[in-house]
C-alpha cells in the first residue's frame, strides 16, 4: 500500500496527466465519485441534499497555487459568493480554503489579505472559515496568518484550521491552538512527507491521531475529528462515553463519496456528521490524493464504471 501511495501522489502532480483527465469525459466520470461537480450551482445542490440527510457541510472549490493576484482575487470571489449563496438559501455549511489559492506562494500578504477578508464576510453571514493545511514548508505561515486573523476581537472564533496527525508538531501546534481558542478539523495527512518532519508508519499516524483527538476533544473548545477509519471512530466513541462527553461538543468529518454507509450510521447514533464537499474544474489534485488515501478506492471506482 505505501508503493500504491507514493503512485498516487506522483501522479497528482502530472501535468499532462492532469490536463487530459479534467477535460476528458471518462474523468467527469471518474471525479464524479467524490467531487460533487464543476460550478459553484452544482456544490449548493450537493449541499442542499447532505442537510436533508441531516449531516452539516463544508464546501471547498478546489484549485491549488496560483501565479498573478488576479487569478487569487478570482478564486476568493468564488468563496464570496458561496458565503452569500450560503447564506440566501439557508443552508447548513461553511466554507475551506487553501492559502496556496489565495496567493501565499505570490506573497504571504496577499494570502493573509485575502482570508482576512473572507473570515470578515463569513463573520458577517454568520457562518465560519476553515483554512486547510497544505504540506509542511508551509505549516508555519499557514499557522501564523490563522492566529493572527483570531486575535482581532471582531474575529474571533470565526477561524479555525487543519492539522494533521503525521507531523511530529502537531502536539504542539494543537496546545497552543486551544490555548488560543481556535477551532481544530484534526485529520491524518494526505501529502508525501519526508521522515524527518512526519511519521513514516502507518501505525505511529495512528496512535498520534487517537492522542491529539482526545486532547481536543477534552478541550472547551468544537472541534472536528476528521477520519473515515473505524477504529479511530470507535476510539473517539469510546473516550467520549468514558469521559461523559456531551455528542454535540463535537463533530466527525468525513469526504463527500466516501463511507457514505458510516456517516448514515453515526447520525443514527445522534452525533454530529460533517460532510466536506469539493467541486470545481480544478479537480485532479484532490481526486489522486483521496486514491493515495485509500487505494482500495481505485477498484470501487472501477467497478462503478464498468456497470454504466
Amino acid at each position: 500500500m505505501p508503493v500504491l501511495r507514493s503512485a498516487f501522489i506522483a501522479l497528482s502532480r502530472n501535468r499532462s496527466l492532469r490536463k487530459f483527465a479534467e477535460h476528458s469525459s471518462i474523468g467527469g466520470k471518474l471525479s464524479s465519485r467524490f467531487v460533487a461537480g464543476l460550478e459553484i450551482e452544482d456544490a449548493l445542490r450537493v449541499c442542499a441534499q447532505v442537510n436533508q440527510q441531516g449531516m452539516h457541510v463544508t464546501l471547498d472549490s478546489l484549485g491549488e497555487s496560483v501565479s498573478t493576484a488576479e487569478e487569487a482575487h478570482r478564486a476568493a470571489d468564488i468563496y464570496h459568493q458561496l458565503l452569500d449563496q450560503i447564506a440566501a438559501r439557508k443552508l447548513d455549511s461553511n466554507i475551506s480554503v487553501k492559502l496556496t489559492q489565495m496567493g501565499l506562494a505570490l506573497d504571504p500578504v496577499i494570502a493573509e489579505t485575502i482570508a482576512t477578508s473572507l473570515a470578515q464576510h463569513a463573520h458577517a453571514t454568520g457562518n465560519f472559515l476553515r483554512i486547510d493545511m497544505e504540506d509542511s514548508p508551509v505549516t508555519q505561515v499557514t499557522l501564523d496568518i490563522v492566529r493572527r486573523i483570531n486575535a482581532q476581537p471582531e474575529l474571533r472564533g470565526s477561524t479555525g484550521i487543519v492539522i494533521q496527525s503525521y507531523l511530529y508538531r502537531s502536539q504542539a501546534d494543537i496546545e497552543q491552538l486551544i490555548a488560543d481558542g481556535i477551532r481544530v478539523r484534526l485529520c491524518k495527512g494526505a501529502y508525501k512527507e519526508p521522515a524527518e518532519v512526519a511519521f513514516p508508519k502507518k501505525s505511529d499516524v495512528d496512535a498520534n491521531y487517537s492522542k491529539l483527538a482526545n486532547m481536543l476533544l477534552q478541550s472547551p473548545i468544537y472541534h472536528g475529528l476528521a477520519t473515515h477509519d473505524e477504529n479511530m471512530i470507535a476510539a473517539a466513541k469510546s473516550f467520549v462515553a468514558q469521559r461523559n462527553i456531551d455528542r454535540s461538543h463535537f463533530e466527525f468529518q468525513m469526504l463527500f463519496g466516501v463511507r457514505r454507509d458510516l456517516q448514515r450510521k453515526l447520525i443514527a447514533e445522534g452525533f454530529n456528521v460533517r460532510v466536506y464537499i469539493p467541486f470545481g474544474r480544478e479537480w485532479y489534485p484532490y481526486f489522486m490524493r483521496r486514491l493515495a488515501e485509500r487505494p482500495a478506492n481505485v477498484f470501487f471506482i472501477a467497478k462503478q464504471l464498468f456497470r454504466q
